[in-house]
């Protein structure tokens, strides 16, 4: 399948949208309910509230790996930031929620330490994205071999882009 990246990079913050057809409580529930977060990241345990730490499982990686998971912020249903450390290095992430005439739009932002690594990481959240909007929908899960390596050179497209011109920032709702 040609799936179409829809990621775009600002400085160092990749940005990616999604918009669903339902209220903003029930893709809120999409995102931190650990039931259905398990549909389409990973289950995650603990007491779940902003200045703590839960257990999430990346279960659609290899190993199905637990890892740490701090709750920077949380504002139900329109933001929440968490922050984790991996052998990849540190991983900064906001999502924030809005709705409109019944359309809710999910902006994710990956606070990137550097631009280096946005042809591998882009890739993979426009999968986990997708993943969310199947689980969503019910539809047939995406096959992460449609993402990588085919939108590496997007990505990469921009890291060079941005690496010539001053930072901007995405623009706001």
């Amino acid at each position: 399948m040609n799936r179409t990246p829809t990621g775009r990079l600002f400085g160092t913050d990749l940005v990616l949208d999604r918009t669903f057809r339902a209220p903003i409580d029930d893709v809120w529930a999409s995102v931190t309910d650990s039931e259905r977060t398990a549909r389409w990241f990973g289950p995650w345990k603990g007491e779940a509230a902003p200045g703590r730490t839960i257990q999430v499982q990346m279960a659609f990686e290899e190993q199905q790996p637990w890892c740490d998971l701090h709750i920077d912020a949380c504002s139900p249903p329109q933001n929440l930031a968490v922050s984790m450390k991996d052998e990849a290095g540190n991983w900064r992430l906001e999502l924030a929620l809005s709705e409109k005439d019944g359309v809710t739009t999910l902006r994710l932002t990956h606070h990137l330490e550097s631009v280096e690594g946005v042809g591998e990481v882009g890739p993979g959240w426009e999968y986990y994205l997708d993943m969310l909007v199947a689980a969503r929908e019910g539809s047939a899960q995406p096959d992460f071999t449609d993402y990588y390596p085919a939108m590496k050179p997007y990505f990469e497209d921009q890291r060079q882009a941005v690496s010539h011109k001053p930072s901007s920032t995405p623009p706001t709702k």
